[in-house]
């Protein structure tokens, strides 16, 4: 009984003692960004990515480059900035309207952006599409435009500023950049119903977390974010194929129930400490944190409860 306690109290002590350890180190490897830093983020005039681009110029007057497709949106994501940052000046914030899914596109995001400020702090590749329905009435071209949006945006941004960012010189500390890719627990396990989706974010997972591991010795941060469901008002502009009505119904009740999902506001204040606390990857939502672990550990199990969800859950998809 003595040894079973005594033990018992030795990994509890040595549990304690790795959870210190890491909390100093984090404390210790804190990286704050200095007046002036510019944060460039697509899909930045709304939902997640304005929340994110908020959460920066909270307590600084840093200088913010906002891209997306849509100049009118753009221009109101401007006034609320303003309204609510009295440390901002329309100066400090560059619109850029782009389509992403065009490479020469992301190039001129970057070269703009340089042009306007003279460099990159932190850019957060955000943008992204969603559809939602059945593998079987999913058209090629769902896949392609996914993507297209979902991946290759963020590669081919992220390609353009790469030559600099490695050349740049630090505001502070030793970091050179940081680079935020926005991906989602879609890309750590298969959501059924929306696959065009998941296949994009498993590509830009694998793509972020191996480009941690190459730039690390170069002091740019890549930090991958797994966010779960978010009331970000994205399932606005959701498509919908197959039983158009019932999609919509689940999608949009998943989407916005709030015992279920988090706000962008909290999501982007996590993404915020995370490039504070130079972390390589967050999982957003305790329920996605437990499901990509689940996922890791016992993959056949994810894959058979999926299943049994896209067989008595979700609509069918329509008979020919």
């Amino acid at each position: 009984m003595h040894n079973a306690i005594y033990w018992i109290e030795l990994v509890a002590f040595i549990v304690a003692l790795l959870v210190f350890s890491l909390g100093i180190t984090r404390i210790l490897s804190t990286v704050r960004l200095p007046a002036g830093a510019v944060i460039v983020v697509t899909g930045g005039s709304r939902g997640l990515g304005l929340a994110i681009a908020s959460r920066f110029a909270r307590q600084l007057r840093v200088r913010l480059v906002l891209a997306s497709r849509h100049l009118d949106e753009l221009e109101q994501a401007k006034s609320t900035l303003l309204a609510h940052h009295a440390q901002l000046t329309p100066d400090d914030i560059l619109l850029v309207a782009v389509d992403l899914a065009e490479p020469a596109e992301c190039t001129r995001l970057i070269t703009e952006s340089l042009a306007r400020f003279g460099r990159i702090d932190v850019l957060v590749n955000n943008a992204a599409i969603i559809e939602i329905g059945p593998a079987q009435v999913m058209p090629a071209s769902a896949f392609e435009q996914a993507m297209q949006i979902n991946f290759f945006a963020a590669f081919h941004t992220t390609w353009a500023a790469l030559p600099h960012l490695l050349e740049q010189q630090p505001l502070t500390s030793s970091r050179r950049a940081a680079i935020v890719n926005i991906a989602s627990i879609g890309g750590k396990l298969a959501v059924p119903h929306m696959l065009p989706y998941t296949a994009a974010k498993f590509a830009l997972v694998g793509f972020s977390e191996g480009l941690h591991a190459e730039l690390h010795k170069s002091d740019v941060l890549v930090t991958t974010v797994c966010p779960g469901l978010m009331r970000s008002g994205g399932e606005a502009h959701a498509k919908f194929l197959g039983n158009v009505e019932a999609e919509r119904r689940w999608f949009l009740f998943a989407a916005t129930t709030p015992v279920i999902t988090t706000t962008t506001a909290h999501a982007a204040n996590k993404i915020y400490r995370a490039v504070e606390l130079n972390r390589a990857e967050i999982t957003i939502t305790p329920q996605a944190w437990v499901a990509a672990r689940i996922a890791g550990l016992m993959p056949e199990t994810m894959q058979f409860a999926n299943a049994l969800i896209n067989r008595f859950v979700l609509p069918k998809a329509p008979k020919n």
